[in-house]
């Protein structure tokens, strides 16, 4: 994979959590990038997506006003900044490019990901 994922944890609920993307993709400025997420037991779901250009980001209804995607396409890093954590946001985060026509994820390969846990 040309992403690698951190900042996972522990957290109670109501707590805060900031994940990182480093990507070692040389074109990671031309793509849109999003965070996906897993929970046990559900398939693969978008959780928040930023343009090439740092524009327009997109949640999905269960995320907004809670988290905040940013990306600086010089490092070639991706953020989710994740407030107010819910039990219901506990899964592995997964970065990589996404379509905006239809949030679906751009590579097959995937890395290893990050374990967010919300609990008390």
């Amino acid at each position: 994979a040309q992403v690698e994922e951190s900042g996972g944890g522990l957290v109670e609920p109501g707590g805060s959590l900031r994940l990182s993307c480093a990507s070692s993709n040389v074109f990671f400025g031309n793509f849109a990038m999003a965070w996906f997420r897993r929970a046990p037991g559900k398939e693969r779901e978008f959780v928040a997506g930023m343009l090439w250009n740092g524009g327009d980001p997109y949640y999905a209804d269960s995320v907004k006003g809670r988290f905040t995607i940013s990306r600086d396409n010089a490092k070639k890093m991706l953020w989710l900044q994740m407030d107010n954590l819910q039990p219901e946001d506990t899964a592995v985060y997964y970065c990589n490019g996404f379509y905006v026509a239809d949030y679906a994820p751009v590579f097959d390969d995937w890395g290893q990901g990050t374990q967010v846990t919300v609990s008390s």
